[in-house]
Protein backbone atom coordinates (compact mmCIF):
# COMPACT_ATOMS: atom_id res chain seq x y z
CA UNK A 1 0.00 0.00 0.00
CA UNK A 2 1.56 3.36 -1.14
CA UNK A 3 1.14 6.17 2.01
CA UNK A 4 3.31 8.99 0.99
CA UNK A 5 4.94 9.87 -2.53
CA UNK A 6 7.64 12.67 -2.70
CA UNK A 7 8.42 13.30 -6.72
CA UNK A 8 8.03 15.92 -9.26
CA UNK A 9 5.20 17.35 -10.64
CA UNK A 10 4.92 16.25 -13.87
CA UNK A 11 0.92 17.55 -14.67
CA UNK A 12 -2.22 18.77 -13.06
CA UNK A 13 -5.35 18.35 -14.01
CA UNK A 14 -9.06 19.00 -13.27
CA UNK A 15 -9.16 16.39 -11.05
CA UNK A 16 -5.93 14.60 -10.22
CA UNK A 17 -2.05 15.25 -10.58
CA UNK A 18 0.69 12.93 -12.40
CA UNK A 19 3.96 12.68 -10.09
CA UNK A 20 7.03 11.56 -11.52
CA UNK A 21 8.64 9.18 -8.45
CA UNK A 22 11.95 8.06 -9.98
CA UNK A 23 10.67 7.73 -13.39
CA UNK A 24 7.22 6.37 -12.72
CA UNK A 25 4.59 8.48 -12.96
CA UNK A 26 2.11 7.73 -10.61
CA UNK A 27 -1.54 9.27 -11.38
CA UNK A 28 -3.18 11.17 -7.88
CA UNK A 29 -7.00 11.62 -7.50
CA UNK A 30 -6.96 15.15 -5.54
CA UNK A 31 -9.42 17.67 -4.22
CA UNK A 32 -9.22 21.17 -5.93
CA UNK A 33 -8.05 22.79 -2.60
CA UNK A 34 -4.80 20.32 -3.42
CA UNK A 35 -4.74 20.92 -6.75
CA UNK A 36 -4.50 24.62 -6.05
CA UNK A 37 -2.08 24.31 -3.71
CA UNK A 38 0.50 22.01 -5.66
CA UNK A 39 3.78 23.19 -6.42
CA UNK A 40 4.22 24.14 -10.03
CA UNK A 41 4.85 21.70 -12.84
CA UNK A 42 8.76 20.72 -12.66
CA UNK A 43 9.01 21.39 -9.00
CA UNK A 44 9.24 18.69 -6.02
CA UNK A 45 6.00 18.02 -4.10
CA UNK A 46 4.91 15.86 -1.27
CA UNK A 47 1.78 14.10 -1.02
CA UNK A 48 0.09 12.16 1.11
CA UNK A 49 -1.65 8.69 0.10
CA UNK A 50 -4.76 6.69 0.78
CA UNK A 51 -4.63 3.94 -1.32
CA UNK A 52 -8.33 2.25 -2.73
CA UNK A 53 -8.76 -1.39 -4.60
CA UNK A 54 -11.96 -1.56 -6.80
CA UNK A 55 -12.90 -4.46 -8.38
CA UNK A 56 -13.82 -1.94 -11.32
CA UNK A 57 -11.16 0.79 -11.07
CA UNK A 58 -8.38 -1.19 -9.64
CA UNK A 59 -5.71 0.55 -7.35
CA UNK A 60 -7.14 4.68 -6.97
CA UNK A 61 -4.57 6.51 -5.05
CA UNK A 62 -5.86 10.10 -2.87
CA UNK A 63 -3.81 13.12 -2.53
CA UNK A 64 -3.71 15.17 0.06
CA UNK A 65 -1.13 17.91 1.42
CA UNK A 66 -1.04 16.83 4.87
CA UNK A 67 -1.82 13.84 7.22
CA UNK A 68 -4.67 15.84 8.42
CA UNK A 69 -6.56 16.16 5.34
CA UNK A 70 -5.75 12.22 4.76
CA UNK A 71 -7.18 11.09 8.17
CA UNK A 72 -10.25 13.70 7.93
CA UNK A 73 -10.85 11.69 3.94
CA UNK A 74 -10.76 8.43 5.48
CA UNK A 75 -12.73 9.44 8.45
CA UNK A 76 -15.31 10.78 5.89
CA UNK A 77 -15.60 7.76 4.12
CA UNK A 78 -16.77 5.90 7.12
CA UNK A 79 -20.14 7.79 7.10
CA UNK A 80 -22.98 5.99 5.07
CA UNK A 81 -23.66 7.78 1.55
CA UNK A 82 -20.08 9.62 1.52
CA UNK A 83 -17.91 8.05 -0.78
CA UNK A 84 -14.49 9.48 -2.09
CA UNK A 85 -15.88 12.24 -4.40
CA UNK A 86 -17.86 13.39 -1.61
CA UNK A 87 -15.33 13.48 1.08
CA UNK A 88 -13.17 15.21 -1.17
CA UNK A 89 -15.64 17.84 -1.98
CA UNK A 90 -16.20 18.69 1.81
CA UNK A 91 -12.87 19.08 1.89
CA UNK A 92 -12.81 21.22 -0.67
CA UNK A 93 -15.00 23.86 1.10
CA UNK A 94 -14.02 22.99 4.58
CA UNK A 95 -10.33 21.91 5.55
CA UNK A 96 -9.89 19.60 8.53
CA UNK A 97 -10.02 22.60 11.50
CA UNK A 98 -12.32 23.91 9.92
CA UNK A 99 -14.81 20.90 9.38
CA UNK A 100 -13.99 20.37 13.08
CA UNK A 101 -15.08 23.44 13.87
CA UNK A 102 -18.40 23.49 11.85
CA UNK A 103 -19.39 20.11 13.67
CA UNK A 104 -19.09 21.74 17.07
CA UNK A 105 -21.43 24.30 16.00
CA UNK A 106 -23.96 21.96 14.25
CA UNK A 107 -23.03 23.99 11.13
CA UNK A 108 -24.77 21.75 8.55
CA UNK A 109 -25.49 24.49 5.97
CA UNK A 110 -21.49 24.40 5.96
CA UNK A 111 -20.93 21.45 4.96
CA UNK A 112 -23.77 21.38 2.37
CA UNK A 113 -21.83 23.63 0.51
CA UNK A 114 -19.66 21.16 -0.93
CA UNK A 115 -20.53 20.16 -4.02
CA UNK A 116 -22.93 16.84 -4.26
CA UNK A 117 -23.82 16.85 -0.48
CA UNK A 118 -27.40 18.02 0.23
CA UNK A 119 -29.15 18.66 3.75
CA UNK A 120 -29.92 15.44 4.64
CA UNK A 121 -26.28 14.00 3.88
CA UNK A 122 -24.89 17.35 5.41
CA UNK A 123 -26.72 16.02 8.41
CA UNK A 124 -25.25 12.96 8.87
CA UNK A 125 -21.80 14.13 8.54
CA UNK A 126 -22.26 16.48 11.67
CA UNK A 127 -24.17 13.91 13.68
CA UNK A 128 -21.61 11.17 13.14
CA UNK A 129 -18.38 13.52 13.44
CA UNK A 130 -19.22 14.52 17.04
CA UNK A 131 -16.09 13.72 18.75
CA UNK A 132 -14.13 12.11 16.16
CA UNK A 133 -11.03 13.85 15.84
CA UNK A 134 -9.88 14.60 12.00
CA UNK A 135 -6.07 14.95 12.43
CA UNK A 136 -2.80 14.61 14.87
CA UNK A 137 -1.49 18.12 14.08
CA UNK A 138 -2.27 21.19 16.54
CA UNK A 139 -4.04 23.01 13.48
CA UNK A 140 -6.98 20.15 14.06
CA UNK A 141 -6.55 19.35 17.62
CA UNK A 142 -9.72 21.94 17.58
CA UNK A 143 -12.88 20.47 18.67
CA UNK A 144 -14.97 22.99 20.49
CA UNK A 145 -14.74 26.39 21.90
CA UNK A 146 -15.41 30.13 20.30
CA UNK A 147 -15.61 31.36 16.54
CA UNK A 148 -12.54 33.00 17.27
CA UNK A 149 -10.98 30.23 18.41
CA UNK A 150 -12.38 28.32 15.17
CA UNK A 151 -11.21 31.44 13.02
CA UNK A 152 -7.50 30.90 14.46
CA UNK A 153 -7.45 27.71 13.82
CA UNK A 154 -8.73 28.38 10.38
CA UNK A 155 -5.95 30.99 9.83
CA UNK A 156 -3.11 28.81 11.26
CA UNK A 157 -4.04 25.95 8.85
CA UNK A 158 -4.01 28.26 5.68
CA UNK A 159 -0.99 29.23 6.49
CA UNK A 160 0.65 26.03 6.80
CA UNK A 161 -1.48 25.19 3.10
CA UNK A 162 0.10 28.20 1.88
CA UNK A 163 3.76 27.13 3.01
CA UNK A 164 3.35 23.65 1.60
CA UNK A 165 2.47 25.02 -1.47
CA UNK A 166 5.69 26.96 -1.59
CA UNK A 167 7.17 23.85 -1.09
CA UNK A 168 8.07 23.88 2.95
CA UNK A 169 8.08 20.18 4.27
CA UNK A 170 4.82 19.90 6.44
CA UNK A 171 6.29 19.70 10.16
CA UNK A 172 8.82 22.86 9.24
CA UNK A 173 5.40 24.65 8.43
CA UNK A 174 3.51 23.93 11.22
CA UNK A 175 6.64 24.68 13.21
CA UNK A 176 7.34 28.07 11.92
CA UNK A 177 3.45 28.96 11.99
CA UNK A 178 2.69 28.37 15.37
CA UNK A 179 5.88 30.44 16.35
CA UNK A 180 4.33 33.31 13.92
CA UNK A 181 1.49 32.88 15.88
CA UNK A 182 3.00 33.10 19.33
CA UNK A 183 4.90 36.21 18.03
CA UNK A 184 2.02 37.97 16.14
CA UNK A 185 -1.11 36.77 18.51
CA UNK A 186 -4.55 35.51 18.11
CA UNK A 187 -5.66 37.75 15.74
CA UNK A 188 -3.49 37.99 12.87
CA UNK A 189 -4.04 37.59 9.90
CA UNK A 190 -3.78 34.40 7.46
CA UNK A 191 -1.28 36.49 5.35
CA UNK A 192 0.62 38.34 8.09
CA UNK A 193 1.14 35.00 9.53
CA UNK A 194 2.62 33.66 6.16
CA UNK A 195 4.97 36.75 5.88
CA UNK A 196 6.04 36.19 9.57
CA UNK A 197 6.46 32.53 8.85
CA UNK A 198 9.00 32.98 5.76
CA UNK A 199 11.12 35.06 7.87
CA UNK A 200 10.82 32.74 10.31
CA UNK A 201 12.08 30.33 6.99
CA UNK A 202 15.09 33.16 5.85
CA UNK A 203 13.00 33.52 3.07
Amino acid sequence: MIGRLHGVVAEVAEEDALIDVAGVGYVVRCGSRTLGHLPEVGKDAVLHIETQWGEQTGMTLYGFLSRDDRRAFVTLKTIQGVGPKAALAVLDVLPPAELTAAVARDDKAAVARAQGVGPKLALRIVTELKGKPLGDGPVAAFHAGTPAQAASVSLAGEAVAALMGLGVAEMAARRVVEQAAVRLGDEAAAPALIKAALQELGR
